[in-house]
């Protein structure tokens, strides 16, 4: 499982690991199975761990007071499972995260990775770009909540992030998007018949 997460780092960074780097992220990351509707992180807990998925597929959502889930992420293979803030900051979580599928993760806790990963070269070049691209994703999709229309949000959501559609049933993907089931079903009716 290791092996995708040192594949992920070698990608996203031009620093090239030195030697030993593997066997220290083998040590520091822990790998675990999530069973589909079993919980990495449920609202009020501090989010202990951030997760690579190296298989499966994750969402992370609140719950209103008419019990709406609200996704505001969805995660599949070679992406980050993690409330951000909670995890930086070690305050109390007001998102869920479960496992939509039954998910392969490589787990870290905040101390392991500062204390035994918070020096390797090519890892904080990859965290450095992963933060650059959450930051501009997430103003890509603030501006597209409040400008665009629905159906040019689903448009933009299915050509950025094709397999999403494959793995997240209609709901799931509505909520993102938010916007309602009914809505998102008579966007892709009309779609078909263009």
């Amino acid at each position: 499982m290791h092996d995708s997460l040192i594949a992920y780092i070698k990608k996203y960074s031009t620093t090239p690991l030195k030697e030993g780097d593997d066997e220290l992220i083998k040590n520091t990351f822990l790998a675990k199975r999530i069973r589909k509707k079993q919980f990495l992180l449920q609202e009020g807990e501090v989010c202990k761990y951030t997760a690579f998925i190296v298989k499966g597929a994750m969402r992370q959502y609140s719950v209103d007071e008419k019990g709406t889930e609200h996704i505001v992420r969805l995660t599949i293979e070679n992406w980050w499972a993690v409330d951000r803030e909670s995890f930086t900051m070690l305050t109390p979580s007001v998102y869920n995260i479960d496992a939509w599928e039954d998910t392969d993760a490589l787990l870290v806790t905040r101390a392991d990775f500062l204390s035994n990963l918070g020096g390797m070269p090519a890892l904080n070049e990859m965290t450095r770009k992963m933060d650059e691209n959450h930051a501009s994703a997430l103003q890509k999709r603030v501006i597209a909540s409040i400008s665009f229309s629905a159906e040019k949000r689903y448009e933009d959501f299915a050509r950025q992030y094709p397999e999403f559609i494959q793995r997240f049933p209609q709901h799931i993907i509505a909520s993102y998007l938010g916007i309602t089931k009914e809505t998102l079903s008579r966007i892709r009716h009309q779609l078909v018949k263009k």
